[in-house]
C-alpha cells in the first residue's frame, strides 16, 4: 500500500511524527477491506480557503469543510493490480478549531477525519441514518483500535 501525504498548507504545523502516523491511520482503515498490498491513497492537507473552494466547485457549498474525499475506484481496476483508492483533503485549521470545541487532541482529530476520508473512499456513506449509524461504528472502532477513543 502507498500513503502519499502532501501538505499544502502553512497556517498549522504537521510534523513528520503526525504523518507518520497517519500513514498507519489509513492503513489501519482500510486493513481487511482487500486492498492492503495493492492501494494507493493521498492524503492532501490544505488550510480554510483551500477546501472551500473545493468545496464550492465539487459540491456547490461556499463554506469551508473539515475533509472531502475524492474517490478514484469506479469501474474497473487499473492494470498491475494497483487500486487508487483516491484522494482524502482535511483542512488543518477545521481540525485544530473542532479539537478545541469537542475538548480532545489535535491528534486524535485529524485520526478521525483521516478515517472518515477514507472510508468514504471504499464505499461508506451517511446520507441515511443507518449508513451514518454503521459509519460512525466503524469510526469509533478504529478509533479504539489506535488508542483514541474519547
Amino acid at each position: 500500500m502507498q500513503v502519499f501525504v502532501s501538505n499544502l498548507q502553512e497556517e498549522v504545523a504537521l510534523d513528520n511524527n503526525l504523518a507518520d502516523f497517519l500513514v498507519l491511520v489509513v492503513q489501519e482503515a482500510i486493513k481487511g477491506r482487500g486492498y492492503e498490498d495493492e492501494a494507493e491513497i493521498s492524503l492532501v492537507f490544505v488550510n480554510d480557503n483551500y477546501i472551500r473552494d473545493l468545496n464550492l466547485q465539487y459540491r456547490g457549498i461556499d463554506s469551508p469543510t473539515d475533509v472531502l474525499s475524492f474517490a478514484m475506484l469506479e469501474g474497473e481496476p487499473l492494470q498491475g493490480g494497483e487500486a487508487m483508492l483516491g484522494d482524502v483533503v482535511i483542512s488543518l485549521q477545521a481540525a485544530r478549531r473542532q479539537a478545541e470545541e469537542y475538548g480532545h487532541s489535535f491528534r486524535r482529530e485529524v485520526a478521525y477525519l483521516t478515517i472518515h476520508g477514507v472510508l468514504h473512499l471504499i464505499g461508506y456513506d451517511h446520507q441515511t441514518e443507518d449508513e451514518r449509524r454503521i459509519m460512525r461504528n466503524h469510526e469509533e472502532e478504529l478509533l479504539a483500535r489506535l488508542e483514541l477513543s474519547r
